[in-house]
């Protein structure tokens, strides 16, 4: 029996099953069990396999990476081509991409990635079309753009949630506050330090036994599913910022585009006519959370013109240091920085100190 047919299965006992407290259990086991077999399909077991076709990841450069992600013919080569300026070929008819084209932009100092995968289609998590290489390459960027048609938004916008759902990409979503540690004796440890909805004891230790783990230690300090529980246990799950792009919109009306602004996490733009890149630019800016700092020579003025640019949450000295060259750290005395991180201007700091946004800097060696 095909992995394929496993699958189909076990989704089809789970649509007929009733979701009530007596059923909890049984939809936990067979949750984990899907997501071992998804598994399964995005890194296939044994040998080589078929090679991976021909070129299809890029070197990641610049400071962030942004990916495209749509259907086919929603206008992402047109969006890439026009913010970019890289010529992905565009033309009427469905699937013209078909391996990924980047390009780079600068914006606000930062160099910036953005490619242009190939469309996806419906089925692409289970290794239809170049949905699996398309998605694996959206795992390793920063920020996803989710291209759409303004015409029929809505259903496409589920059919990609769900795709890259079953790749183990999770859009806009925090990982789950769930403390999971493996042990060699001792059972399972539970502990809730909230109210459970979903999870009991034993639906956890039916979950972990499916993974074949006997002894470890869970903590739920938020209200969980069962979703979160696997999502932890499996831990090869990516949380990435995304934003929707609805393309096409000369062809609605002033009033519609109203309605379309309310939604949350939503630009609206149209790529041939370049309307609202502005706004776009500015939201992708807000989503990917980089960190500019400038650096000073000593006795010359800042350099604003080229940032060294990190992101949000690594942002110390050390970070800045490690940058622009590892042995740097060795040599580094004390930094002196200029800024809203520190209280006086100038200020003397170790490599711990967390820099922030626009921060000047200048590094004083041993």
């Amino acid at each position: 029996m095909s992995l394929l047919a496993k699958i189909a299965e076990i989704e089809n006992e789970m649509a007929r099953t009733q979701k009530n407290k007596a059923t909890a259990h049984h939809l936990g086991l067979l949750k984990a069990r899907l997501a071992k077999l998804r598994r399964e399909l995005i890194t296939p077991k044994g040998g080589s396999g078929g090679g991976t076709g021909e070129g299809f990841d890029v070197a990641k450069t610049g400071d962030a990476r942004i990916g495209f992600v749509g259907f086919p013919s929603v206008g992402k080569s047109t969006l890439l081509s026009n913010l970019a300026g890289v010529y992905s070929e565009v033309a009427a008819y469905e699937f013209t991409t078909l391996t990924t084209v980047p390009g780079v932009i600068r914006y606000k100092g930062a160099k910036i990635q953005l490619l242009d995968l190939p469309g996806i289609i419906e089925g692409a998590k289970d290794g239809k079309g170049r949905g699996r290489q398309v998605i694996a390459v959206a795992r390793t960027c920063n920020l996803i753009l989710i291209v759409l048609d303004v015409l029929k938004p809505l259903g496409h916008k589920k059919l990609i949630e769900h795709e890259m759902e079953g790749f183990g990409i999770r859009l806009n979503k925090q990982p789950p506050n769930i403390g999971f540690k493996k042990k060699d004796k001792g059972g399972i440890n539970f502990t809730a330090t909230c109210a459970q909805s979903e999870l009991d004891a034993e639906t956890v230790k039916s979950i972990l036994s499916e993974y074949k783990i006997h002894n470890a230690d869970i903590t739920l300090r938020s209200d969980a599913t069962a979703d979160d529980l696997i999502d932890v246990v499996e831990g090869n799950r990516v949380y990435i910022p995304c934003i929707y792009v609805l393309n096409k919109i000369d062809q609605i009306s002033i009033e519609e585009l109203d309605i379309i602004y309310k939604i949350p996490h939503c630009v609206p733009i149209s790529a041939h006519h370049r309307w609202n890149f502005d706004d776009l630019l500015e939201k992708i800016w807000d989503y990917l959370h980089l960190v500019r700092i400038y650096t000073k020579p000593k006795g010359q003025l800042p350099d604003y013109t080229a940032p060294v640019v990190l992101p949000d949450g690594k942002t110390s000295v050390d970070d800045f240091c490690l940058k622009i060259h590892k042995n740097l750290i060795k040599e580094l005395k004390y930094a002196l920085v200029w800024g809203s991180s520190v209280k006086h201007n100038p200020q003397k700091v170790g490599k711990d100190h967390v820099l922030d946004d626009e921060d000047v800097i200048q590094l004083v060696k041993k």
